[in-house]
């Protein structure tokens, strides 16, 4: 018989190094009339992606927009990491800034419907979103967000949870559900000001997931 062991479990999600998915594409809020700009690089000696630009008002909203960058692809069946967390190996010139968010669209028929609706619209379950921070520093360093901190309820004009998953489990990303990523996103929405992230790599983690040896 197999013995029963905790060990940790690693689902790479996207990394620059050419492993993983990492098509990422830069998206703003024009697209709803607002004036945040943004751009997405790839830094191909360093291995790592950039997200620069400045999240400004949406002048019919009178309410900050976003600036965003998202990647759609079939992404590496993470559910054995559902216990666990989303690893984000990251460094920031802007680490004051307070509207960094990650979405995971999981489970969902429609990845894109579900990113712009957060369950506030029919159909649109299945994306989940979370905030962040990025410490001070030049090194890259690893930001941890676990996966109860995830909901797939949310304003999609703020990028706030409305239900957490402390709340509400049925908001929360299930293992079924991880099973099948569509999407990534990273944005900066709801709080106005310049952003700049540099990611290396975004990882589904769980340091004590059971295996048989």
């Amino acid at each position: 018989l197999g013995a029963i062991c905790c060990a940790a479990v690693d689902v790479e999600l996207t990394a620059f190094d050419g492993s993983t998915p990492s098509h990422f594409i830069e998206m703003n809020d024009p697209v709803m009339g607002g004036q945040s700009t943004g751009t997405w690089t790839v830094n191909d000696q360093g291995k790592y992606g950039v997200m620069d630009g400045e999240v400004k008002d949406v002048p019919s909203l009178k309410a900050p927009g976003f600036v965003a960058v998202k990647c759609d692809d079939t992404f590496p069946d993470a559910s054995a990491t559902a216990s666990g967390s989303v690893v984000m190996t990251v460094r920031s010139t802007t680490p004051e800034y307070t509207g960094f968010k990650l979405a995971i669209a999981a489970g969902t028929v429609s990845p894109s419907y579900s990113c712009r609706g957060g369950s506030t619209i029919p159909g649109s379950r299945g994306c989940f979103k979370a905030p962040f921070t990025v410490p001070a520093g030049d090194d890259f360093v690893e930001v941890r967000i676990p996966f109860s901190a995830f909901s797939d309820n949310w304003s999609p004009y703020t990028g706030d949870q409305i239900k957490t998953c402390k709340e509400d489990k049925d908001v929360c990303p299930t293992a079924d559900a991880l099973k099948t990523i569509k999407e990534l996103q990273v944005m900066a929405e709801g709080h106005d000001g310049k952003v700049h992230l540099e990611i290396k790599s975004i990882t589904a983690s769980d340091e004590s997931a059971v295996s048989f040896v």
